[in-house]
């Protein structure tokens, strides 16, 4: 069975028994979730968020490119979501490969020009997932206290596993949110008495 095939088949049966049209535009919950596109990552079932609940930004690697910041923007500023979560995994196919070969492989059979192709290959996984959280963290055009955190999928064991976080305008990755929360609280004391 083709592709198109499976799909018009699916939605017959799921249109036939379709009741969320009373679902509103914004997330449930107000979250955003980045997360790699692999096959095996079902973000839904791994995280037990349902349809309506959060915003799901899915490419390759799971990471912060322009483009899944672009979507963070529109998700926070004019659909009112307040906390973010980006998951990367074990086995990423991101892990393993170089990007010059492959620009040259692409540009071999296509004859276009790939020198411009951003692929964002990585070596390290944790590595990865911090500068990721810190692309979002970082980002000017977010708004500040934005938690963030970053997750590791063990596609091994099906477990998830917080690895990374931080909050939207603090200095760097990999404060968690409860220190940045002490860090507040003392400014705020310190303003108090000043």
């Amino acid at each position: 069975m083709s592709l198109i095939q499976h799909i018009q088949e699916h939605n017959a049966r799921y249109a036939s028994r379709f009741d969320r049209s009373k679902l509103a535009l914004p997330p449930a919950r107000q979250w955003a979730i980045v997360a790699c596109m692999d096959a095996r990552l079902t973000v839904e079932e791994v995280t037990g968020i349902g349809t309506g609940d959060a915003h799901i930004i899915r490419n390759a690697g799971g990471l912060a490119t322009d483009d899944a910041i672009r979507s963070l923007v529109i998700s926070t500023h004019l659909l009112g979501t307040n906390e973010f979560a980006i998951i990367e995994h074990t086995g990423c196919g991101m892990l393993t490969f170089e990007e010059e070969p492959v620009q040259r492989q692409i540009a071999e059979r296509t004859g276009a020009e790939t020198k411009s192709l951003r692929l964002y290959p990585f070596r390290d996984l944790e590595a990865n997932l911090r500068e990721q959280v810190r692309r979002v963290v970082s980002s000017q055009l977010l708004p500040k206290g934005i938690p963030v955190t970053g997750f590791v999928y063990e596609v091994e064991t099906g477990r998830l596993r917080a690895a990374v976080a931080g909050i939207t305008g603090a200095i760097a990755a990999g404060v968690t949110h409860d220190q940045t929360r002490a860090e507040e609280e003392t400014k705020v004391g310190e303003e108090a008495r000043g």
